[in-house]
């Protein structure tokens, strides 16, 4: 559910071109490590590396949200979705890394 949900928001965010391609590769390549940690089920590298790539895209959506944020008088209604979206897919992101943690300690981390 966590890759679901962070997948359909990175696809609204990215709808308008409003932020570089760096967001979609850094969110999407994020996802593909979340994908192989739901997959190799004993693997406590691959979800530590999920962990790692949600806690950095946190930094770097924050980063490109505050760059590429537009002035007021460009603001059209796609690129509001497309922000709003973007800003949810960040607010959510402590609370799936909460998630992924304990994750992490079911397979045995420490």
């Amino acid at each position: 559910a966590i890759i679901l949900v962070h997948w359909l928001l990175t696809v609204w965010g990215c709808m308008n071109y409003l932020f570089p391609a760096s967001y979609a590769w850094g969110n999407f390549s994020v996802l593909a490590v979340g994908i192989w940690a739901i997959v190799q089920r004993d693997s406590l590298d691959a979800i530590i590396m999920f962990l790692s790539g949600l806690l950095l895209t946190v930094l770097t959506d924050i980063v490109h949200i505050s760059v590429f944020y537009p002035p007021n008088k460009d603001l059209t209604d796609v690129k509001r979705f497309s922000i709003g979206m973007a800003i949810f897919s960040l607010l959510l992101k402590p609370v799936s890394c909460y998630l992924v943690y304990r994750m992490y300690r079911e397979r045995g981390g420490e």
